[in-house]
């Protein structure tokens, strides 16, 4: 997963399209989700060396860095659509409820995860179920999403799904049998999938947007069309289709 993330935004920087001259905030927001990936990296190589007492003493500055990654994707994404810069193979509607919805399933995941840290099992699959759900941004920009839509969204949910399906895979080879955990995890990220349209499209979510991009560039952005192609015309494609 860690190297889904890196090869995603390092692809972003080589291709050009980001750079050092960023705001200040993006910056912020990128040392804060990198952070976490590689204390996620760490924590697994304590446990697996058998350095569970300090595995432990990091979960604490862990559970502190997770609300700073859920804090910052929401503030993040709201900047986002205000300013009117969603990517072109989204509806800036579906957008919005996508990076909220799952930066909150990522941090229910991941408070449940912690709340039975003493019971092993279930700790270390809903953390990877958690930490699953970090690496579609990273899809979302290693993936063909022109050419995906208008299921770029559900490209990404079935590339995050790949990582508890493998748990899964590797619980039936060493257990002969698939542990509720991953139910669960898998559950939940499946259901935010389900949601994020339902709530998009409906007349909460609209408000919803208009509350957040009112008197901001995104206000004149249609929630529910698709943003013009670089360079080209806005791209028709009526809600839902």
């Amino acid at each position: 997963m860690a190297g889904i993330i890196v090869a995603g935004f390092g692809m972003q920087w080589l291709m050009g399209r980001s750079s050092f001259r960023s705001p200040p905030m993006l910056h912020v927001h990128a040392l804060v989700f990198m952070g976490w990936t590689m204390l996620y990296v760490v924590q697994n190589h304590l446990v697996g060396r058998g350095s569970v007492a300090l595995h432990r003493q990091l979960g604490w500055i862990g559970a502190g860095w997770a609300v700073a990654v859920m804090i910052l994707g929401l503030y993040m994404t709201a900047m986002m659509v205000r300013q009117g810069r969603t990517p072109f193979f989204f509806q800036p509607g579906y957008f919005l409820f996508m990076n909220w919805l799952t930066v909150l399933g990522f941090g229910a995941l991941t408070v449940a995860a912690i709340r039975l840290r003493r019971r092993t099992d279930w700790h270390r699959r809903l953390m990877l179920c958690g930490m699953a759900i970090l690496t579609g941004p990273a899809f979302g920009r290693l993936l063909p999403m022109p050419l995906l839509i208008p299921f770029a969204a559900w490209g990404v949910f079935v590339c995050v799904m790949l990582f508890p399906i493998a748990g899964m895979v590797a619980d039936v080879r060493r257990y002969g049998a698939i542990h509720r955990a991953w139910w669960w995890g898998a559950g939940t990220i499946a259901a935010l999938q389900l949601t994020i349209g339902v709530v998009a499209f409906s007349p909460f979510g609209l408000t919803v947007y208009r509350t957040v991009t009112a008197g901001a560039a995104g206000e004149t952005a249609a929630p529910l069309v698709f943003p013009p192609f670089p360079g080209a015309r806005p791209l028709g494609i009526p809600p839902g289709s």
